[in-house]
């Protein structure tokens, strides 16, 4: 089963790969700009820090490790779910029905309809200057590794769990380029830790939203500096919120009227 869904994800990618590249001006332009607002926020943080010496206590390697991990993090779930952002269409137009009655299941199809390959350059960058930033910062263990690269796995599964709930909404309402943009707004604040932001906002964007335990935890984890109780708590979440999302996405489902009907 598994083996069948992935060959239906390599040939949705290679579909979307072979669209992506038909302008191949437009994709320089598209990478060129990814690298030129990744580079001014280096230059802004470098500025900073250079002046205060440390932001809520981080100094310049481990800030611009946050802004790695954030970069990491916001650009793994587009490459993967870019099909969430064109959900809508599917939805007006009735060509989700398709997907219901062919022998996959919609979810998957919704989820993962061919990733976005323009974004494996961002990914790169980000996992370079995530070894660069750290190399440059003493301390990091295997064991504090080991629970970023577990948290940042757990940061998927909220980042999936965040688009099932989008895509569930775009059922109901039609809507969902507005949430996918609040979401990828509450998200660019993780680009710095999030004590440079007093309560109630640290603990809003901490557990609610959750852009801390998204982006926040795994870099403090590989600091060492992330409590038990807080690495335990970034699970509960993830799973509390997968299984909500499932559920919102079932009953979502079940309200859906048909573009025929």
């Amino acid at each position: 089963m598994a083996n069948k869904y992935f060959k239906v994800w390599w040939l949705l990618t290679i579909k979307s790969a072979q669209t992506a590249f038909e302008s191949r001006f437009g994709s320089i332009i598209f990478f060129l700009g990814k690298i030129i607002r990744i580079v001014l926020m280096l230059v802004f943080i470098i500025v900073v820090v250079s002046k205060t010496k440390q932001i809520a206590g981080y100094n310049i390697w481990q800030v611009i490790f946050f802004y790695a991990t954030f970069n990491l993090i916001d650009t793994i779930p587009q490459l993967l779910m870019r099909e969430v952002y064109r959900f809508r269409s599917y939805v007006i137009t009735g060509d989700f029905d398709y997907f219901l009655i062919k022998p996959l299941s919609p979810l998957f199809r919704v989820m993962f309809g061919g990733a976005d390959v323009l974004d494996s350059f961002v990914i790169l960058i980000a996992i370079g200057l995530l070894i660069f930033s750290s190399s440059n910062i003493p301390g990091i263990t295997a064991t504090g590794v080991l629970l970023y690269i577990l948290l940042i796995l757990n940061t998927m599964l909220i980042a999936g769990a965040i688009h099932i709930a989008i895509s569930a909404l775009g059922i109901i309402t039609t809507e969902v380029d507005s949430a996918l943009w609040i979401y990828r707004d509450l998200t660019s604040m993780g680009r710095f830790p999030v004590e440079i932001y007093r309560d109630p906002v640290s603990f809003f964007i901490t557990y609610v939203v959750p852009v801390g335990i998204m982006i926040s935890f795994p870099a403090k984890a590989i600091l060492g500096i992330l409590s038990t109780t807080s690495f335990i708590a970034a699970f509960l979440v993830g799973g509390v919120l997968l299984v909500l999302s499932l559920y919102f996405w079932r009953y979502a489902l079940s309200q859906y009227s048909s573009a025929s009907s």
